[in-house]
């Protein structure tokens, strides 16, 4: 069967093809339906990673305060909630039953459950890598930042958080790259992205291999542009000469 990449050109009302490939007029082509897409899937994924980010700190940071078991027991429940519960399942709580058990939440679009579900979800593995990342420093660094008259959320904020998101920026990689890919589940309450696209799409024109291969660039060029992102971070927040045994995985 021969491939026809033409496709990407033709409206989508009537499949009639347009010059030049984008919509005009009000009129909308299927690369532009395409790129639109990838646009709520670099959304929902740049929200999500700074919810994320946010809150697996703070957890993360829970679980290795001293002297306090009631933080670390909040700590280690939300990572066991949310990192054992499938993706798909947090997503379809969000939309279907935390909106029934709290009337206020079906104002809330599904676009942002989704951000929600997704972010908590990997803020439980990213809380699990910044409290390795903690404890790989060693001991002696909090010990001094106590010396020097810090309060523990300074020592933290100054001394231990600084070294140990140095520590954590590859599995960090990993995630973000993640949840790049996990954002494609979104297709299941409806939300857009490029997922979505390809299902409709195909449908539309039977031109299945021709939509998904080119969703799949799409990927791959927004896995390929966080790894060269998050490279550029690590080589700038180096510390020449620091080298710590047994530093973070945190991947599960």
């Amino acid at each position: 069967m021969a491939w026809d990449w033409q496709v990407f050109c033709e409206d989508t009302l009537d499949r009639s093809p347009v010059p030049g490939c984008f919509g005009k007029n009000g009129d909308i082509t299927y690369l532009d339906w395409m790129l639109s897409a990838w646009g709520w899937t670099v959304s929902v994924s740049v929200l999500a990673l700074l919810l994320a980010l946010a809150s697996g700190m703070i957890i993360g940071v829970l679980r290795t305060l001293p002297n306090n078991k009631w933080a670390v027991r909040f700590g280690n429940a939300w990572v066991e909630f949310f990192r054992n519960i499938p993706l798909l399942v947090q997503i379809f709580l969000w939309y279907h039953v935390v909106p029934t058990m709290f009337p206020a939440m079906k104002a809330v679009p599904g676009f942002v459950l989704v951000v929600l579900a997704l972010g908590f979800f990997t803020s439980a593995r990213i809380a699990e890598q910044v409290r390795s990342g903690i404890q790989a420093l060693p001991r002696g660094q909090r010990y001094a930042g106590l010396a020097m008259g810090f309060t523990t959320f300074q020592t933290y904020r100054y001394v231990l958080l600084p070294m140990a998101f140095r520590i954590i920026i590859p599995p960090l990689t990993s995630e973000t790259m993640n949840i790049f890919k996990n954002s494609s589940v979104a297709f299941a309450v409806s939300v857009a992205e490029l997922t979505m696209f390809a299902m409709q799409a195909q449908e539309e024109t039977s031109r299945g291999i021709e939509v998904y291969l080119a969703v799949t660039t799409l990927y791959i060029l927004s896995a390929f542009a966080i790894n060269r992102i998050m490279a550029f971070i690590e080589k700038r927040a180096r510390i020449p000469g620091m080298v710590v045994s047994g530093a973070a995985g945190g991947g599960h």
